[in-house]
């Protein structure tokens, strides 16, 4: 009990002591803190002056932008104006030469020239603006393995009419549909992926389910019609959620390009038999959905177009030769040359060596330019 008292003065002198430590840290930890909360508010402050001053610039160049794309846009309407006035001849191969004789005329049409299959794009080598329509999508072609000269019309991406042009003069020369044929369909169309191939109309029809039918022009007749095989369909091109299935033809054969749940990521080639409408052969290609706007098929060769959301130039950047001689690291990206918004629809002519394409209202015809495969 003795020792017990007498060990208590040093205990608490022990405790005081180690208080006083405690009472110093703390005090030194207050100080850092304070320091540091001081640090971090003007670094905070300086942070926010870069935010600012950056916010500042972005404007600037946003409106630097603006006032760049308005000027463009503003030369590009001019153009169109002039184009409009003074209309160039129209960028085609086979050329229509009307003679009058006696109130009658007469059509003189040069021998068409197929490109050899040797050969695939290099460029776009010229471009003609043939018509400007109201609807944003569409698709107009003429019977891509036929010597007739008619032009037909898809205004918009769902409808049971189409439009039927006697000759091309017809659509350029006055407004709207005045010189046009109607056609009602017996089934409603979807899409603008559908074919004038042959003397027959191929198209699509998506409810209840997707068919392709098969339509005689001339006698007004459904020749045949099938279901379409591929199973859980999905928008063949990102940019253009209408088409779920879009025909094409080349020097040889028929065409389908779409895509599928399964393979949800990248476009799916087939080849059709024109007369039966038979898959004969399938292909899983590697060009993805993602931001392309439409495709077309040249010698076997499938060319995929692409854009972006913000709608800059339309540029061939997918190619997949079926028959493994091209091969999309070589194939050159070719651009189209005038932007306006985005291909619904492009279609390439094998008697013609073109592509009717419309962009944004605008019925466009492009000329290509082709080099031999053996030089990529």
């Amino acid at each position: 009990m003795v020792l017990t008292v007498q060990g208590q003065p040093s205990l608490i002198e022990y405790m005081e002591r180690r208080l006083s430590a405690f009472e110093d840290r703390i005090a030194v930890w207050y100080d850092q803190t304070q320091r540091y909360s001081s640090e971090y508010r003007e670094f905070k402050n300086q942070i926010l002056s870069l935010v600012d001053s950056l916010d500042k610039e972005r404007e600037e160049q946003r409106h630097i932008l603006d006032l760049a794309n308005s000027r463009i846009e503003r030369v590009e309407r001019e153009m169109d104006y002039l184009e409009t006035k003074n209309p160039a001849p129209a960028c085609v191969e086979v050329e229509d030469k009307f003679i009058d004789k006696n109130g009658g005329k007469a059509e003189k049409r040069k021998k068409p020239r197929f490109f050899d299959c040797t050969e695939m794009i290099s460029s776009i080598k010229a471009m003609k603006i043939v018509k400007k329509l109201e609807t944003a999508s569409g698709l107009w072609t003429r019977d891509l393995m036929s010597d007739s000269g008619k032009v037909y019309v898809f205004d918009g991406i769902a409808n049971d009419t189409i439009y039927e042009f006697a000759r091309l003069r017809d659509l350029t020369d006055f407004s709207g549909f005045m010189k046009a044929k109607k056609i009602k369909l017996p089934y409603p169309w979807a899409g603008t992926g559908h074919l004038v191939y042959k003397g027959y109309l191929y198209y699509i029809r998506n409810e209840p389910e997707f068919q392709l039918i098969k339509f005689d022009l001339k006698n007004r007749t459904v020749t045949d019609s099938t279901m379409f095989p591929a199973e859980q369909q999905i928008p063949v091109y990102g940019l253009s959620p209408f088409n779920y299935i879009d025909l094409a033809a080349d020097e040889h054969d028929l065409w389908a390009i779409y895509a599928t749940l399964e393979n949800e990521k990248h476009i799916c080639l087939a080849r059709l038999n024109p007369k039966t409408l038979d898959i004969e052969q399938m292909w899983d290609t590697p060009c993805p959905i993602e931001n392309a706007e439409n495709a077309f098929v040249i010698c076997g060769t499938l060319y995929v177009v692409y854009n972006s959301k913000l709608r800059s130039r339309s540029r061939i950047q997918c190619v997949y030769d079926v028959n493994g001689i091209v091969t999309n690291d070589v194939a050159p990206l070719v651009y189209f040359p005038k932007r306006y918004g985005m291909h619904s629809s492009i279609k390439y002519s094998p008697r013609e060596n073109y592509l009717y394409a419309w962009d944004d209202g605008y019925q466009i015809i492009y000329r290509l330019a082709m080099k031999p495969k053996s030089e990529l």
